[in-house]
C-alpha cells in the first residue's frame, strides 16, 4: 500500500511538474530551478559562515548550486522525467521513507545566498517534501555574505543577518532597511532581545496565520512579502489580536490596510499636490450622479492648547473661520490636549460615534491613531497637518513655508548692519531644513556675504542668550498665527533685537482657515473622490505656497518704505512664478553642488532636505542630542527618521 501511495504520488508531482514546465516555457521564464553557480562568483561573496542544522523554510528553496540534474525538475522542484526512470524509482523510495515510520531524516546540504537556498545535495527529498506542502526541511546550510553595497536589498540582508543572530528565524524578509528593528519593536521586545524557543514558536504560529490570509487574498501577485505587509498591518492591529480574530474578521483587517499594502510597491508613494485643485469635470459628474452632500459634521483635534502653542493658535482661528465661513453646511466640534496614545484614538473614536463625517487632527504626532481610525472606518474623510506620510487612508496638508521665509531672509539681510543673521530652528523634520537654506538663500540675494547662523530650540541650551552673546541682533524664529495678529513678541516672526527691545520686521503667516474651507467644499462637492479615482494607489498629500493664501508674509508698518516693497516684490514674483527660492546656484557646506540653478527641485527634494547651504554657520542636530521632550515629533517627522531605532510599542507575544 505504501508503495501504491508513494507511486501515485509521483504521478501526481508528475503532472504538476509537467503543468508548472509548460507554463514556464509559454511566458518566458527560467523553466527549471535557478542554478547558483550561473550567477554568481567570489568576487561578490564577502565570507561564509557554516550555520550548521536549520529548518529550512522551503519557499524559500529556490534552486540547485551547480547545473548538475536541473532539468529533472520544473522550477518548482516538482519531478520531470518519466515513471519508468531510475529518478523516479529513488524518488518513489524516498516518499515510502517519508510516508513510513523512519521519514525523512537527514538533513540535506544547502548554500543560503541574499536569503535564497540553493541545493547541493538532496533535491530528491526536497521535491518529495515539496509535493507534500511541507513548510519546512531540516538541513545543514552554508551562508554566503554578500559584499556590502548601497543597494537597499543588500542593506536590508545585512540587519537581517543581525536579526537572525537574536531570532533563529529565516520566514521572516523585509526588503528594505530599518524594518527588522520595527518589528521586533512591534512585538514589545529590545532590539537585542533574544528570542526563546516559546517566542518563537508563538510567533511562527500567528505568522503562518497571517500568511495563508495574505495569500488568499491575492498577496502572491504583489511585490509585496508576507512580511512587509505584517509590519503594515501591526501598525494598526497586534500580534494577540492576529491570533484572536476569526476568519472573516482577520479578512476584513486586511481588507483595511490593504491599500497601504499595494503602496509599498510604489517608487513615489505620495500624489503630492502643490496647489488648489479646482473642480474637474469628473469631480462635476461625481457630484451631479452620486448622493448628494449638503451637510458635514467636522471635528477638529488639537495636540496642544492654544494658550502656549502659536502653531495650535493658527489652526484654532483657522477652524473658527471655517466653522463661521459655512456655518450652513457644516457643524464643528474641537477637542483639545489630544495625546499621541490610546486616549487619542479613544477621543477620534468618540467623536465617529457622535457623528463625525470628518476628523482633522492639526498636528503631527496623531497621525498614529488618524491612521487607525481611517482604518477602521474606510469611508471617513481624515487630514493630518504633517509632511510624507504614506497612508492612503490619511490624507496629510502642510503649506510652502519656505517661500516665506526665502522673503523674510531677503528682508532680514536688508534691515542688518552686518553680514550675519540668527535663525531659530524648532525641530530637524521634514520641511525645516528647506526654511533655513530659503532664508539663507534669500538673504544671500540681498547681501552676497551674509551668514545665516542655526541654533535649535529642541535642544538643550538658549538660542536667545547664544546669539545676544555673538552679538547678533535680527533673528527669525516662529511663523505668526494668522494674518493681521497684533500679538507680536520677540518669540515669533523676524525682529531686531537691540539694547533689550525687540522690534518686528517680518514674517511668515497661517492662514488655515482658506485650505479647511477648500477641503470641505471639495467633499460636499466630490471633487474629494475624484481626485482619489485619479490615483488610489498613491497617498495624498497637500502642500500649498502663497499663490493658495494658505501663507503668506507680514510686513510690520515701520520698516523702510524700500525694503516693504522689496519683500511684496518678491511675494508677487513668487505667486506668479516668476521666482523660485530654490532656482539658484546652491553648494552645500561641503561644497557640493546640490544645483546648478537651471532646474526645478521636485516636492519631495524641497520637503526631505537634509543638508544645509553654505552660508549657513551650524548643523542639524543628531536625534540624542535632542530634549527628550522633542524626539517623539522627530521619530514621526524627523529628515533622518528611518535611520532612529524604533521603541518598543507592542504587544508582547
Amino acid at each position: 500500500m505504501v508503495r501504491q501511495e508513494a507511486t501515485e504520488q509521483y504521478q501526481k508531482a508528475l503532472k504538476l511538474g509537467q503543468k508548472r514546465h509548460r507554463s514556464d516555457v509559454v511566458h518566458g521564464r527560467y523553466p527549471y530551478p535557478q542554478v547558483l553557480d550561473e550567477f554568481f562568483d567570489e568576487s561578490m561573496s564577502a565570507g561564509r559562515v557554516e550555520l550548521g542544522r536549520v529548518e529550512i523554510p522551503m519557499d524559500q528553496i529556490v534552486g540547485t548550486v551547480t547545473s548538475g540534474r536541473k532539468s529533472t525538475f520544473s522550477s518548482d522542484f516538482m519531478p520531470l522525467l518519466p515513471l519508468e526512470s531510475e529518478f523516479a524509482m529513488k524518488w518513489i523510495s524516498l516518499c515510502m521513507a517519508h510516508l513510513g515510520d523512519e521519514g525523512i531524516r537527514e538533513p540535506i546540504q544547502c548554500v543560503e545566498y541574499m536569503g535564497r537556498f540553493y541545493v547541493q545535495e538532496g533535491n530528491k527529498r526536497v521535491s518529495v517534501l515539496k509535493s507534500y506542502e511541507a513548510g519546512t526541511i531540516p538541513g545543514s546550510v552554508t551562508r554566503i555574505v554578500p559584499v556590502w553595497s548601497d543597494d537597499p536589498k543588500v542593506q536590508a540582508y545585512y540587519e537581517f543577518m543581525e536579526f537572525y543572530a537574536h531570532a533563529g528565524l529565516y520566514q521572516v524578509r523585509f526588503t528594505r532597511p530599518g524594518d527588522y528593528a520595527k518589528l521586533q519593536a512591534a512585538l514589545g521586545f529590545d532590539s537585542e532581545h533574544i528570542w526563546t524557543d516559546e517566542e518563537r514558536k508563538m510567533f511562527l504560529s500567528r505568522f503562518s496565520r497571517f500568511r495563508d490570509f495574505f495569500q488568499r487574498y491575492g498577496g502572491e501577485k504583489t511585490g509585496v512579502t508576507e512580511s512587509d505587509a505584517l509590519l503594515v498591518w501591526l501598525r494598526v492591529y497586534t500580534m494577540r489580536e492576529l491570533w484572536e480574530m476569526t476568519a472573516s474578521e482577520l479578512t476584513a483587517s486586511l481588507k483595511t490596510v490593504w491599500p497601504d499594502v499595494e503602496l509599498l510597491e510604489e517608487d513615489e508613494p505620495i500624489d503630492i499636490q502643490t496647489a488648489p485643485q479646482e473642480e474637474t469635470e469628473k469631480g462635476i459628474f461625481t457630484y451631479l450622479f452620486s448622493n448628494k452632500i449638503s451637510h458635514l459634521q467636522v471635528a477638529f483635534f488639537f495636540h496642544a492648547s492654544p494658550s502656549v502653542s502659536a502653531f495650535t493658535r493658527s489652526h484654532e482661528l483657522g477652524a473658527a473661520y471655517v466653522k463661521e465661513k459655512m456655518k450652513d453646511t457644516i457643524t464643528v466640534r474641537s477637542y483639545y490636549d489630544v495625546k499621541a496614545d490610546e486616549s487619542g484614538e479613544w477621543i477620534m473614536e468618540k467623536a465617529v460615534a457622535e457623528g463625525a463625517d470628518v476628523l482633522i487632527a492639526t498636528a503631527p504626532p496623531l497621525i498614529g491613531a488618524c491612521r487607525k481610525i481611517a482604518a477602521r472606518h474606510p469611508g471617513l474623510k481624515v487630514l493630518n497637518c504633517a509632511l510624507s506620510m504614506p497612508y492612503t487612508g490619511v490624507r496629510t496638508y502642510y503649506s510652502r513655508v519656505y517661500e516665506g521665509k526665502f522673503i523674510t531672509g531677503a528682508v532680514a539681510a536688508a534691515m542688518t548692519k552686518d553680514d550675519t543673521l540668527g535663525y531659530i530652528a524648532n525641530y530637524p523634520i521634514y520641511g525645516v531644513p528647506a526654511g533655513i537654506n530659503a532664508f539663507a538663500l534669500g538673504a544671500r540675494m540681498v547681501n552676497p556675504n551674509a551668514k545665516v547662523q542655526v541654533e535649535w530650540s529642541c535642544k538643550e541650551g538658549d538660542p536667545y542668550r547664544a546669539f545676544e552673546e555673538r552679538g547678533v541682533k535680527i533673528i527669525t524664529n516662529q511663523e505668526i498665527p494668522s494674518p493681521g495678529s497684533t500679538q507680536w513678541n520677540w518669540d515669533w516672526g523676524t525682529y531686531l533685537r537691540e539694547d533689550g527691545k525687540s522690534t518686528p520686521i517680518a514674517s511668515p503667516c497661517w492662514n488655515w482657515g482658506i485650505f479647511y474651507e477648500r477641503m470641505l467644499r471639495s467633499i460636499l462637492s466630490g471633487a474629494w473622490d475624484a481626485l482619489v479615482s485619479r490615483d488610489e494607489k498613491k497617498a495624498v498629500g497637500y502642500w500649498w505656497g502663497l499663490d493658495s493664501g494658505v501663507i503668506d508674509v507680514q510686513f510690520d508698518e515701520a520698516l523702510p518704505d524700500g525694503v516693504r516693497r522689496l519683500g511684496k516684490l518678491l511675494r508677487r514674483s513668487i505667486i506668479n512664478g516668476s521666482l523660485d527660492p530654490f532656482r539658484f546656484e546652491i553648494r552645500d557646506q561641503e561644497g557640493l553642488l546640490r544645483t546648478d540653478g537651471e532646474r526645478w527641485l521636485s516636492p519631495e527634494e524641497i520637503m526631505k532636505m537634509d543638508w544645509l547651504c553654505d552660508n549657513v554657520i551650524g548643523t542639524i542636530p543628531a536625534f540624542e542630542e535632542l530634549r527628550p521632550i522633542s524626539r517623539r515629533l522627530v521619530r514621526v517627522l524627523g529628515v533622518y527618521r528611518d535611520e532612529i531605532p524604533p521603541e518598543k510599542e507592542g504587544v508582547l507575544l
